[in-house]
């Protein structure tokens, strides 16, 4: 695995410290004066920067902190927690005064409350003013709903999670399915066949994010919003979350759930993983590095045997659409005596060279595209070409959570409510979704 080039390395760097336009864009000039804390050549000697992150980018964040030192020579300590605690341990860790973390890589829905809160940076002049950037190459689907809060910016895209749908071909085959589903309807007869024909040998038509948390059971209903072309508000940002093609989603959801791997309502991305690379379920729907541990995970019993679509369609819509059910920003804590260092370090991870990297990295990252030129790269495209084509639904028309303010609450509340759907005791889906709404409205306008 090669570095990001030492070169283009130092331009990044040099960028953060201070640099004009022009000294970015000539070689040779002369070096710009430090800013405090900064370094004219990219040296970060004897500085440390604290970065906090989620269980599953903890491989990521190795990575990155190996070359990033190696680049800079600044040390990068790593705290790593869950994925639905990465918020709420920035926010406390800022507002209590501790101000133990300087960068932060959080699910973007809670950059709004983030921001709200004073514990994050705004970055919007400093994007503007710092082409080594190169902002104009964030997927745009990605960027923004990953950065803004209102007209303002306040971080860099890291990981651009969305969801496709994975199949076992050896589990199609046998059960007669001789091409993956292009519809929800469709989807839902796969499912009932497999688990039908197979389920007493432990065999299941699907593993369904079910676990009562806004990235894992939210996923799978955003998934199928997408799919049914819904939205979680409009282009006022009203809430939209009972709508017709909503329920729809919601009932799809619940319909699929009985032929599911048991007990959907504990099945989070570990568990349905897991019975993934066991082989025991004919689909998934799952992050695109999913793709990359079928190949690369020792406990793989998959490998050559899988393939990829896009979601399924359902209702009147005929497109398929990414659906950004996760995705991580990097930020800059508020109160950092380090802001120099930090734009460096989120420079470095947002880049282009890092993001194609670490895409196609082994052992796996679990960071998937957020810029056109790696989703295009040549190695992407030659070592996971259906990885590719799948991941191009995020350039266009890409269904992304709320992220203002309360967008936190209002995930957990929908989660909450779909939570109860499942299970049987929320009532219908559009009695279910119709509280939300309420709720929804009551919080977010």
């Amino acid at each position: 695995m090669s570095l990001l080039p030492s070169r283009r390395a130092r331009r990044i760097l040099l960028g953060v410290a201070g640099a004009t336009a022009a000294s970015i864009a000539i070689a040779g000039c002369a070096s710009p004066a430090p800013q405090s804390g900064g370094s004219d050549d990219g040296d970060f000697s004897g500085q440390t920067l604290n970065a906090l992150l989620i269980t599953s980018h903890e491989g990521a964040g190795n990575w990155l902190k190996e070359h990033f030192e190696e680049e800079t020579g600044a040390e990068v300590n790593l705290t790593i927690v869950p994925y639905d605690e990465i918020g709420s341990t920035l926010a406390l860790d800022q507002q209590s005064g501790a101000n133990t973390f300087d960068v932060a890589a959080p699910w973007y829905v809670s950059i709004g409350d983030l921001a709200e809160g004073g514990s994050i940076q705004d970055l919007t002049d400093w994007i503007a003013e710092t082409p080594s950037l190169d902002e104009d190459d964030f997927i745009t689907s990605i960027n923004d709903p990953y950065t803004l809060v209102g007209d303002r910016r306040y971080g860099l895209p890291f990981d651009g999670d969305t969801h496709v749908l994975f199949y076992n071909t050896e589990i199609l085959e046998r059960n007669g399915i001789t091409a993956p589903p292009a519809t929800w309807d469709e989807y839902l007869a796969d499912v009932k066949t497999i688990t039908e024909n197979e389920g007493d040998q432990g065999v299941y038509g699907s593993a369904i994010f079910g676990q009562k948390s806004p990235l894992i059971l939210g996923a799978a209903f955003a998934n199928r919003l997408a799919g049914f072309g819904g939205e979680f508000v409009d282009e006022d940002g009203k809430p939209t979350i009972n709508s017709p093609e909503a329920v729809a989603a919601a009932q799809a959801l619940v319909d699929a759930v009985p032929y599911a791997f048991p007990t959907p309502a504990e099945t989070d991305f570990g568990v349905g993983n897991g019975a993934w690379y066991d082989g025991k379920v004919g689909f998934i729907e799952n992050w695109t590095d999913l793709g990359v541990g079928s190949e690369t995970n020792p406990d793989s019993k998959v490998a050559g045997k899988w393939g990829v679509t896009t979601l399924p369609v359902g209702g009147d819509n005929t497109e398929a659409r990414a659906s950004l059910v996760a995705g991580f920003t990097w930020v800059i804590a508020a109160n950092t005596q380090k802001t120099d260092l930090a734009k460096a370090f989120i420079e470095y991870a947002a880049s282009s060279d890092v993001n194609s990297e670490l895409i196609v990295a082994d052992p796996q990252t679990g960071i998937d595209p957020n810029r056109e030129s790696s989703l295009e790269s040549t190695a992407y495209g030659e070592t996971y070409p259906d990885l590719q084509r799948v991941n191009r639904t995020t350039l266009s028309g890409s269904l992304a959570w709320p992220t203002g303010e309360n967008a936190s609450q209002a995930a957990q509340i929908l989660t909450d409510e779909l939570a109860k759907l499942i299970a049987g005791d929320g009532g219908t889906a559009q009695e279910t979704l119709d509280r939300v709404q309420a709720e929804w409205e009551d919080i977010l306008g």
